[in-house]
C-alpha cells in the first residue's frame, strides 16, 4: 500500500475504493501527513468553558465537526453517537484516524468487541503502511488508549514507555502524556503518575475553555495521590475536575475511575453534585464489566470470572503489596474482616500466600 494513495482496510476486509474526502485530496496533491495535520490542529482547539457545545458552530467542515460531536457524545456517556460519528469518517483516513482514539474506548465501554477489533486492525495496517511516521506514532497512540486502560500494560509500546514523543505532531502530545501517566498507574507507580500528569497540567491546560484531555489529566492526578494516600489532595484534584465537567454532563471521566478511587468518588459526588451521583454510579455498573471482559480478553487472564469485582480489587491491591490496614480504610471495613475475605480469595484460586496471589495478578 502507496502512503499517499493508503486504504488502510481492516485485515481480511474488501471494499470498494471511496472517491470521497480522499479523492479530492489527492487531486489536490495533498498527502495524508499534510491532510491529517490540518485536521487534528482544527481538532484540538479548547470547547468554550461556560458552553461546550459551542465548538460545534464554529467548525464549518462536516468531518471536523464529527470529532467534536464523538468526543462530546463520549463525555456524556452516548457511546452510540461517538461509534456513528466514526462510522461517519469512512472514506477519509484522516478524519477516521483523527477519531480512532475516543471510537475504540466507546466501542469497549460497549462491550463491541467486533467494532472494537475493527478499529484495532485498521490503526495496525496503519502503523506496518508508514512505520515511523507522524501517521503511524498517532495511531499507536490510539491502540496505547485500549492497552493503558484495560490495565494491560505489556502491550504498551516502548516510546510511551520511555516518554519519547518525538514524532507525534505537537497538538497530540498533551493526550500522549496522559496516557503515559495511565501506564505509570497500570504498573503501580504513582508517584511518577502524578509527575507526569501535573507536567501536562502545566504544558496544555488552555487559559480558556476546556478540553477533553485537560479534565482526564485532572482526574489521573486525583488517582494518584490516593494511591499515594494524600486523601485531601486527592479530593481537591476530584472536586476540580467535577467543577469543570459535571456542569455540562459530562460523566464518563469519573464513571471510569469509581473502583480505581475507593469510595472517594462517591463521597464527592454526594457532597458536591448529588444529582450526578446515581447517573455516574450507574453508568460505572453499565460498562466496567465491558472494561474488565476486554482486560480478559487482552491479558488472557479469567480472574474476574473467578472473583467478583470487589474481590478482584482487593487482591489486587493485596498483590502490589498494599498494606492491609490501608486496603480496610479505603473499603471501610475492619482488618479482622479483611483477612476473612483474603482466605476466601485464596481458596477460589487455590493458592495460600500473597506472593502466590502476586504471581496470578500480576
Amino acid at each position: 500500500m502507496e502512503r499517499g494513495n493508503l486504504w488502510l482496510l481492516p485485515e481480511h476486509a474488501e471494499r470498494p475504493v471511496d472517491e470521497g474526502r480522499r479523492g479530492q485530496a489527492l487531486l489536490q496533491g495533498i498527502s495524508l501527513s499534510s491532510d491529517f495535520a490540518q485536521v487534528i490542529a482544527a481538532t484540538t482547539v479548547p470547547m468554550p468553558g461556560g458552553n461546550p457545545d459551542a465548538i460545534l458552530d464554529t467548525v464549518s467542515e462536516e468531518r471536523l465537526r464529527l470529532q467534536y460531536e464523538g468526543e462530546l457524545a463520549y463525555l456524556r456517556g452516548d457511546f452510540e453517537r461517538t461509534m456513528q460519528c466514526y462510522r461517519r469518517t469512512e472514506g477519509d483516513d484522516a478524519a477516521r484516524l483523527r477519531a480512532c482514539p475516543v471510537a475504540i474506548a466507546a466501542a469497549i465501554s460497549l462491550g463491541d468487541y467486533r467494532a472494537y477489533t475493527e478499529i484495532d486492525a485498521y490503526l495496525k495496517n496503519v502503523v506496518k503502511a508508514d512505520r515511523g511516521s507522524d501517521i503511524s506514532a498517532f495511531a499507536e497512540l490510539a491502540l496505547v488508549t485500549a492497552a493503558v486502560s484495560v490495565i494491560a500494560p505489556n502491550m504498551a509500546p516502548g516510546w510511551l514507555k520511555e516518554g519519547d514523543f518525538g514524532a507525534l505532531a505537537p497538538q497530540a502530545k498533551p493526550n500522549a502524556l496522559y496516557l503515559r501517566a495511565k501506564y505509570f498507574h497500570s504498573v503501580s507507580k504513582p508517584e511518577s503518575m502524578l509527575a507526569v500528569a501535573q507536567t501536562a497540567l502545566t504544558l496544555s491546560a488552555p487559559e480558556q475553555g476546556i478540553t477533553m484531555t485537560d479534565i482526564y489529566l485532572r482526574v489521573t492526578c486525583a488517582v494518584a495521590c490516593h494511591a499515594l494516600e494524600r486523601e485531601d489532595e486527592a479530593k481537591r484534584w476530584l472536586l476540580g475536575s467535577m467543577h469543570l465537567a459535571l456542569p455540562h454532563g459530562f460523566v464518563t471521566p469519573f464513571a471510569e475511575l469509581v473502583t480505581a478511587l475507593g469510595g472517594l468518588m462517591e463521597q464527592c459526588l454526594e457532597q458536591a453534585y448529588p444529582e450526578y451521583y446515581d447517573v455516574v454510579i450507574g453508568q460505572w455498573k453499565r460498562t466496567w464489566k465491558n472494561w474488565i471482559t476486554f482486560h480478559n480478553q487482552f491479558t488472557k487472564d479469567n480472574i474476574t470470572l473467578i472473583l467478583s469485582l470487589r474481590e478482584y480489587h482487593i487482591a489486587s491491591l493485596a498483590a502490589r503489596r498494599v498494606p492491609y490496614a490501608r486496603i480496610a480504610k479505603q473499603y471501610c471495613i475492619s482488618v479482622g474482616r479483611l483477612k476473612n475475605i483474603m482466605l476466601e480469595i485464596y481458596e477460589k484460586l487455590f493458592i495460600s500466600s500473597r506472593d502466590e496471589l502476586a504471581e496470578y495478578i500480576l
